[in-house]
């Protein structure tokens, strides 16, 4: 007999090691999927008193309503946290960018709320130049030790207001992901695609504002960081 014959044979596998091969498939799936689960977790809610900067313009700022009226100052109140209204009317990202260095530096928040975008689409300035600016931002929160959190600014759009149907770009889609913060999208499209709701044809009104701090809570708290 050839030996070169039993060394080409093929052994047909056992049932039992079937078996064990696809426990052992199943079992490195459900380690994947746990450990993707794991990854969404909640945050750990941030006590009253601490320090939270809301990034942004005039949206932040609370043109047209009292300083109390705007969504960053009812958010303190719901929260107990001291948020600072680091909202400048008419800011573009870039603009933005270049003042958070001093906002961080003398603030030293524990959580960033970034809302910016809308000057630079109102103003049309390339989308490539927000977005990199978006990601600076982000990035230098990170790098301060702070936890950023980034809003969504509608699209201005004629047929989204007529048809009170406002939508954020993809793009702040994307920073997110590629940043991996959390991202907020659709509060402020939300309040702004109501006339009933705002001041005038870019701003929120009183109610407007009442209304998106509830938006943003309630997002803060599917997150984990408002209880």
């Amino acid at each position: 007999m050839n030996p070169d014959h039993h060394c080409c044979r093929t052994v047909p596998l056992h049932r039992s090691a079937v078996g064990a091969i696809l426990h052992l498939i199943l079992l490195i799936a459900a380690i994947v999927l746990l450990a993707a689960c794991s990854s969404k977790a909640k945050q750990e809610a941030l006590p009253a008193g601490s320090r939270v900067l809301a990034l942004g313009d005039s949206l932040t700022a609370g043109a047209g309503v009292a300083a109390e009226a705007a969504w960053p100052a009812l958010l303190a109140s719901r929260t107990g946290w001291e948020v600072i209204n680091g909202g400048v009317s008419g800011d573009t990202s870039g603009a933005a960018l270049r003042r958070l260095p001093s906002l961080l530096e003398q603030h030293d928040p524990v959580l960033v709320l970034v809302t910016l975008g809308g000057n630079d689409m109102l103003r049309h300035l390339p989308q490539q130049e927000t977005v990199a600016n978006l990601q600076q931002i982000l990035a230098l929160i990170k790098a301060h030790g702070a936890t950023p959190v980034l809003l969504a600014t509608p699209n201005p759009s004629l047929f989204g207001a007529v048809f009170q149907h406002l939508s954020a770009p993809d793009f702040y889609r994307e920073i997110a992901d590629m940043q991996q913060v959390p991202l907020i999208e659709d509060a402020i499209a939300e309040v702004l695609s109501k006339p009933q709701l705002k001041g005038d044809p870019l701003h929120p009104s009183a109610e407007g504002h009442a209304l998106l701090s509830e938006k943003i809570f309630g997002e803060l708290q599917a997150i984990g960081y408002a209880r």
